[in-house]
């Protein structure tokens, strides 16, 4: 990317052009990240600044003056400031927040006071209340004036002298009520909301659940403290999704493609180590079929293919458990109705799998009964599967455990250890045919 090219981008108005390029911000050079500093105006670079990653958000800041930086906060949301702040250096957040104004400083200070991860550390404080004592007409006189600097303006927030929240009023109500209504009157007081020490996991589930655009948050007062919007809770949504999905590979959050080196080895070398135990374990269930194995050394060579198939079929279950427990569908209480469907399923695709590995296995060695103990074996192993699959990450929810984290290693060590056990004991019990 040339000057030039920075320079035409200043004159775009598509939001969605900019937002491009806030995304692929990584794939630029510093020297181009600096021009783009230069050609776009503040308002242009705020929405870029809210759009891209983190480490393309340092970089611009990196090469933004306090007074250029705050000149570009104006253009912000509080919530999208605070996310900046919170990933600078400490010196240089506390030099941006003594430049600010008193008022600006102490939403900010209050925001910096939540958990990144719960519902007051991902609210904005943007939002619109008004007095239960306005009629509609004095209501949107009021609009006309603070709409404008507000992010969102869909909900309305009705509260009593205290600040307290009684209720919340949408546009198109307003717009249909007569204009000498009171607020009071029409507002829908049955509305849901949520405490800033919340999880942010939660807030989604609850906006799921109910089809919520906009969620306030309260303190134990009921006192308005901000709102959290679809566009936050989207953003939740695929932060969580994203962390169950690098958890059950057994990689944490934190690590991403720029991750030292060094960084990388402390956050998956631990959970290697868990793996080798279970790996120990299968080890020492084959230890103690030596003898039948060395009779006959085609099971050696085909007993892996049980275990392995029982590990895919487990992490099926595991998937669509997790998913449902993450979305609150189902807990440890609900499960016992599901074994049932899980054990057979286990067995039909079982004997699907089984039979044709045992006509692949009799081809290959021309014995009948090795092909039999396969096949009962694999139907074993996928019961095995189904059951581990779907109690596992539910018991370890129930203890408190994070299952996306844990589960892949309890159902690796279950399908391997009875995978193992099951197909040599069969493999005992027929080893007079096999020799």
């Amino acid at each position: 990317m040339d000057s030039e090219k920075i320079i035409k981008v200043e004159e775009l108005t598509d939001e969605s052009k900019l937002i491009d390029i806030a995304k692929s911000l990584g794939d630029y050079e510093d020297n181009q990240i600096q021009k783009l500093c230069k050609n776009l105006n503040n308002e242009k670079l705020a929405m870029i600044l809210e759009q891209a990653d983190e480490d393309s958000q340092i970089r611009i800041m990196d090469y933004l003056t306090d007074s250029k930086a705050l000149s570009i906060f104006k253009h912000m949301q509080k919530d999208d400031i605070v996310d900046i702040l919170g990933i600078l250096k400490v010196g240089r957040t506390k030099e941006l927040m003594n430049l600010m104004k008193f008022g600006d400083r102490a939403i900010i200070k209050q925001l910096l006071g939540y958990r990144d991860d719960c519902a007051g550390g991902i609210m904005t404080t943007e939002y619109i209340a008004l007095s239960g004592k306005l009629t509609i007409k004095e209501a949107f006189e009021k609009l006309k004036i603070i709409s404008p600097r507000t992010e969102f303006i869909d909900t309305f927030f009705v509260t009593d002298i205290t600040k307290k929240l009684i209720g919340t009023i949408d546009i198109r109500t307003m717009l249909s009520s007569d204009e000498n209504e009171v607020l009071n009157n029409i507002a829908d007081k049955n509305f849901k909301y949520v405490e800033p020490e919340v999880d942010q996991e939660e807030v989604a589930l609850m906006a799921s659940k109910y089809d919520l655009t906009v969620i306030p948050v309260l303190n134990k007062n009921k006192g308005l403290l901000g709102i959290i919007t679809i566009d936050d809770i989207l953003d939740v949504m695929e932060e969580e999704q994203t962390e169950d999905v690098l958890k059950m590979g057994g990689v944490a959050k934190e690590e991403n493609l720029n991750t030292s080196l060094l960084e990388s080895v402390k956050l998956r070398l631990p959970w290697l180590f868990v793996n080798l135990i279970t790996a120990f374990l299968a080890s020492l269930t084959i230890k103690s079929f030596e003898d039948v194995i060395s009779q006959v050394v085609a099971l050696s060579s085909i007993m892996s293919i049980v275990t392995g198939m029982g590990g895919n079929a487990g992490t099926q279950t595991v998937a669509i458990i997790i998913r449902n427990i993450a979305m609150g569908k189902v807990e440890l209480k609900d499960a016992w109705h599901l074994i049932g469907k899980e054990i057979l399923l286990g067995i039909i695709d079982g004997a699907g799998i089984g039979i044709i590995t045992a006509i692949v296995v009799y081809l290959i060695y021309g014995n009948m009964y090795l092909g039999l103990i396969i096949l009962l074996a694999m139907i074993g192993n996928l019961v095995v599967a189904g059951f581990s699959g779907l109690l596992i990450p539910l018991i370890l929810n129930k203890l408190h455990i994070d299952p996306a984290l844990s589960s892949s290693i309890f159902l690796t060590t279950a399908t391997d250890v009875l995978g193992f056990f099951i197909f040599l004991s069969f493999a005992k019990i027929f080893l007079p045919f096999l020799v």
